[in-house]
């Protein structure tokens, strides 16, 4: 029996809610298959410096077999999938869930293709909706971004979002992201309560904004040439898998975030919901017009079939 061995890399820790998922997926693929397929999950990218920007160089090189990665950072290979990145285009994670399980989602499959990317259909597992959270300055008004230095991950679409907010976008990598509160490097973040959690972050925070800015997700991904490289029936299986953990997976995390809200809060987190009115009419349409053109008209044409008008 030939054997085809690799890695699975994602950047969260191993009691994220990404890992067991990812583990409970590849187990299943290695019974399914007989062995043939063993893929290990690795932690935290396992240590690679550099983060998910290098992780993403090296998949496309054939140095990492998998990875999970949000479609903002992928747009540095691929400028099409940062869409899943815009700003209010999803209302609930269910609806961002049918969207890239749908005609766009294979739209940038093909897109990522071209790149040497595989992306596993039904394989975008939930982050939820990001969220504002602050060391010492609370933020309560569009007004409190005036000078607020935001962290924010590699990928444009994110920095661009809080400079026209008014912030000071900051690019700093998951695994920085702890020791640069703690040290007041920035006055916040912005992330999915979900990740404020499992790293930890609401040690060095105190204020949560609830805006729902952004709906986070990580792709599930592989290196194109080691999937063509799989035995014959493996690629089935694989998507199978896919399929049912990563359903297992999203249901699990939307009830997590859900959850959330009022457990920091009873931690000791001032937690309060922001009216985000004022933050769509400072974006305006030149904002929306602007990365129309960066995505292209067919990946637009397909979001707003699947959400409806958008601004631009």
């Amino acid at each position: 029996m030939s054997v085809r061995s690799g890695r699975q890399f994602h950047n969260q820790p191993e009691d994220s809610h990404q890992h067991r998922f990812l583990v409970d997926l590849w187990r299943d693929v290695h019974a399914k298959t007989g062995g043939e397929v063993d893929i290990t999950v690795h932690a935290r990218n396992a240590g690679v410096v550099g983060s998910d920007p290098h992780v993403l160089d090296m998949l496309v090189a054939g140095e990492v077999e998998f990875a999970t990665m949000m479609g903002p950072l992928i747009g540095a290979q691929v400028p099409a999938v940062e869409i899943q990145g815009l700003p209010f285009a999803f209302h609930k994670s269910d609806e961002a869930h049918r969207t890239l399980d749908g005609p766009l989602g294979d739209y940038l499959r093909v897109e990522m293709a071209a790149k040497g990317i595989y992306a596993l259909p039904a394989g975008a597992l939930e982050n939820g909706f990001r969220q504002i959270c602050s060391v010492a300055k609370r933020v309560g008004t569009i007004d409190d971004l005036a000078g607020y230095r935001m962290r924010v991950p590699a990928g444009r679409i994110l920095e661009e979002l809080f400079a026209e907010l008014g912030a000071v976008p900051v690019r700093i990598n998951i695994d920085e992201l702890y020791c640069a509160l703690e040290t007041r490097q920035v006055d916040g973040h912005e992330n999915p309560l979900a990740i404020t959690e499992v790293n930890h972050l609401h040690r060095v925070t105190r204020y949560v904004a609830i805006t729902n800015h952004v709906w986070s997700g990580f792709n599930l991904i592989g290196n194109l040439a080691f999937w063509h490289s799989l035995p014959d029936g493996a690629h089935d299986i694989i998507h199978r898998a896919v399929k049912i953990h990563v359903a297992r997976q999203r249901l699990y995390t939307v009830e997590l975030n859900r959850s959330l809200e009022r457990r920091l809060a009873e931690r000791g987190m001032e937690v309060n919901p922001l009216d985000t009115a004022p933050f769509r009419a400072r974006l305006g349409a030149a904002f929306y017009w602007r990365w129309k053109a960066h995505f292209g008209r067919a990946a637009w044409r397909l979001l707003e079939e699947s959400v409806g008008p958008l601004p631009a």
